[in-house]
């Protein structure tokens, strides 16, 4: 069997011009079954591609819209009140009818920083968890948009140790400012034919992200990665100086989370063993962790060790 993950990037490169890295962290993020948070301007494609994914993953899809004025309500159900006369006096029951993202596989949350406090704090708990009171649900992946924190935008960014929750970060940019001028001649060319549009979109299902899945849990990762990553790390800390106060290094994500990373881009490369390469895709996990002049620096570090690794071998 070709490998399904080909197929959707295939799918989403017919269907969106450029954004690669977006797709990859897309890719990553439902195979690790990791939330994803993409930001960036209006018109990247952000929320396009998120429903590729989702439609081609065929699972329940839940789509929000989030707002200043978003009730926890909203996101999770139907909220009902019942009163029942006793002989002790009247009770009020509240209860719910369930919903929104508990009921749904992959959910899409778009605008996520304009939620108030009240509804975000306790949605983003849903979703590092899993779990809603004492039940489980079904959520395997969060996918959550946001614009650009600037005045433009009406928007405030999310606190750290909330962003954190989100083990894919990535920017989206346009295309046009970042200079992708043959990805913008493509899209000029499509939109100037006639009837161009192509809406189909090919569904992976449930059963190839579940086989997928268990493979993760058996992917190899050599020492010899484990040291390219504890490496990095420390280069990180020890050399760029990032601290409590400039970056969000946390041991759930850079010492449990990324090997799922690591894992995952093995899987969407079809191999059941991680390989040097694979360090690569920690890139996908530093965009709002660590301040914007370190991530270039971040993604040279990462093509270094991978090099130094291959000449060392020779």
């Amino acid at each position: 069997m070709s490998n399904p993950f080909e197929l959707l990037r295939s799918e989403m490169d017919e269907l969106v011009i450029g954004h690669s890295d977006v797709k990859t962290a897309l890719l990553l993020g439902i195979i690790s079954r990791e939330h994803i948070y993409i930001q960036g301007p209006p018109g990247t494609a952000k929320t396009m591609l998120s429903e590729i994914v989702s439609k081609s993953a065929d699972l329940s899809f839940f789509f929000y819209q989030m707002h200043r004025d978003t009730r926890l309500s909203e996101l999770v159900g139907d909220l009902v009140i019942s009163r029942e006369d006793t002989k002790n006096g009247e009770i009020i029951r509240q209860n719910i009818i369930k919903g929104g993202i508990l009921t749904s596989e992959i959910c899409l949350l778009d605008d996520i920083s304009r939620a108030p406090g009240e509804s975000l704090n306790v949605l983003l708990r849903i979703l590092n968890e899993r779990k809603y009171g004492d039940e489980e649900i079904p959520l395997l992946t969060a996918i959550a948009t946001s614009n650009p924190t600037a005045d433009e935008y009406y928007n405030e960014p999310l606190d750290p140790a909330n962003l954190d929750r989100f083990v894919i970060q990535i920017n989206s940019n346009g295309l046009s400012y970042s200079k992708e001028w043959e990805d913008v001649k493509k899209i000029i060319s499509i939109y100037s034919a006639k009837n161009s549009e192509n809406s189909r979109i090919e569904k992976i299902g449930k059963k190839v992200l579940d086989k997928s899945y268990e493979r993760l849990e058996n992917v190899i990762v050599s020492s010899e990665i484990q040291e390219g990553l504890v490496s990095f790390i420390s280069w990180l800390i020890e050399d760029l100086r990032l601290n409590e106060s400039n970056s969000v290094i946390s041991d759930r994500t850079f010492l449990v989370k990324s090997i799922k990373v690591i894992k995952a881009s093995a899987i969407l490369d079809g191999r059941d063993k991680a390989n040097i390469s694979d360090l690569k895709a920690l890139k996908y996990i530093l965009a709002f962790r660590v301040p914007e002049e370190v991530l270039q620096l971040a993604e040279e570090k990462l093509e270094s060790i991978q090099a130094q690794k291959k000449k060392t071998k020779k």
